[in-house]
């Protein structure tokens, strides 16, 4: 039996429903800043003093900086994505459909805060945010595919989610080079070359290094407009 009184737990939920909006109003002063500024710790700083922070208090609320910012706008778009494919009923659709409608919604949600969106995909590029960049997409894919219904917890609940999360990186960053008529139709052709329930069934297991430098390759493109530079 719990012996945390109402008045503890009560405060517990005003602390974390405070500090939800507080990294919210963060995100929200970083999307002003990033254009000018980029996606960098020193716009962290700075989006704390709009906010009447300290960088003490800033660092107390997101520890890593721009790292948990990429997190929070990810996120963010993510539940945009959702609030947008809540009027549509997915099990009406067949499962390439779903799909489609779960990718154009998710670009559709990031496009929003396009100009802060360039230099946060120039963020992940960055060869110490590559694991941040990975797992953030992996994240958005696994939101969408949730709700387009799958419930597979074999290997395919893997390589469906390691499959979507390349093409939402390719995707975007073809947005932010070439526009998103361009970038529906590059998630429109990978959807018929590796989205039918079908092809899933034969398809073997993907192999995390080779999405992981594919997800590279295309986040270098939104930084340097080519392929990544030599070193």
């Amino acid at each position: 039996m719990s012996t945390r009184s109402p008045y503890k737990a009560t405060m517990i939920i005003a602390a974390q429903d405070w500090a939800e909006a507080a990294e919210q109003a963060l995100l929200d002063e970083t999307l002003k800043l990033a254009p000018v500024h980029g996606w960098t710790r020193r716009t962290a700083v700075l989006a704390g003093k709009a906010q009447g922070m300290s960088p003490g208090e800033t660092e107390l609320l997101i520890p890593h900086g721009p790292a948990d910012l990429a997190a929070l706008l990810s996120r963010r778009h993510d539940a945009r994505a959702l609030a947008t494919l809540a009027e549509v009923h997915p099990s009406n659709l067949k499962i390439r459909e779903r799909i489609r409608r779960a990718v154009e919604a998710r670009l559709d949600a990031s496009a929003q805060d396009e100009p802060a969106l360039r230099r946060w995909m120039g963020f992940l590029a960055l060869p110490q945010n590559l694991a941040l960049g990975s797992r953030l997409a992996w994240e958005s894919a696994d939101v969408l595919w949730r709700w387009a219904g799958d419930e597979a917890t074999d290997e395919n609940h893997y390589s469906k989610r390691a499959i979507l999360a390349g093409i939402l990186t390719g995707a975007m960053a073809i947005r932010m080079t070439a526009g998103r008529k361009e970038a529906l139709e590059f998630a429109d052709r990978r959807i018929e070359n590796v989205m039918s329930l079908e092809k899933w069934k034969a398809t073997t297991t993907i192999r995390p290094s080779r999405w992981l430098s594919g997800a590279a390759e295309t986040l270098a493109r939104a930084r340097y407009g080519s392929a990544p530079p030599q070193a």
